[in-house]
């Protein structure tokens, strides 16, 4: 993501433009990181890289650019390992264990005032070895199918379906503004998103930084219109999150 920031900014100054779907692949990451600065173990064998998407949507269709990336990543692992579920907002578990994940970011030209998203992401693929602090929490698609994944092919699959749905949130956008479709009605992509989640009916604990400060349990109950995560608490009130991450406790 560093990369692609000063890809941007190079090219800005050059007086050109960087494309929207420039994507820029890593055999390894050294440095790199997730969410809230967490270390983000990234060696061969793994999917490494960024998408740069020019931003040309609304902002409620823009918040759900982070959900396009979990679905994709969720697709294209089905094609191997149909277990796999997307935890709120965009992380993909394999039995309980994080195989993909995913660190979107917003990014302003210095001199075009053009926005981008930044689309980071990290599937562990091949790689099997992690750090001790990893190892309870992480897995690898090769390890959950017991069998060596060609990359290659798989990251093709990914891209393609990350193609696809950022595709589907500028598509049914048109479509809402064109007033072909009621603005009212379901987004294709949170019928999918909701279609490979476990996270609705789940308890769970919630934070923006849920590792080292938890703020409270409640229960799932959905996602809203925007993507937002919609919490039962205990004593019967509900609250919409639209930022920070969740943990399961049962």
């Amino acid at each position: 993501m560093l990369l692609a920031r000063e890809q941007i900014t190079i090219r800005e100054r050059a007086g050109a433009s960087v494309l929207s779907g420039t994507t820029i692949i890593a055999d390894s990451l050294s440095g790199s990181r997730g969410r809230f600065a967490r270390r983000w173990h990234a060696p061969p064998g793994g999917l490494w890289g960024a998408l740069v998407v020019v931003n040309t949507l609304l902002p409620r269709s823009f918040r759900l650019l982070p959900m396009a990336a979990g679905v994709a990543c969720c697709e294209a692992v089905h094609g191997y390992c149909p277990a796999a579920a997307i935890r709120w907002i965009n992380d993909v578990l394999i039995g309980g264990r994080k195989v993909g994940g995913f660190l979107c970011e917003s990014f302003v030209g210095e001199r075009s005032g053009e926005e981008y998203c930044l689309i980071g992401f990290g599937i562990n693929v091949n790689n099997e070895s992690f750090p001790d602090e990893l190892r309870d929490d992480a897995i690898s698609l090769s390890l959950a199918t017991g069998s060596a994944v060609d990359l290659g092919e798989f990251g093709y699959r990914f891209l393609a379906a990350l193609r696809f749905n950022i595709g589907l949130v500028h598509f049914y956008e048109e479509q809402v503004l064109g007033e072909h479709v009621d603005e009212g009605a379901e987004h294709p992509l949170l019928l999918r998103w909701r279609e490979l989640s476990d996270s609705i009916g789940r308890r769970v604990i919630y934070g923006f930084d849920v590792l080292s400060r938890p703020q409270y349990r409640a229960v799932v109950a959905g996602v809203d219109g925007e993507g937002g995560l919609c919490l039962t608490l205990p004593d019967g009130s509900r609250i919409v999150e639209h930022s920070g991450e969740i943990r399961y406790l049962t």
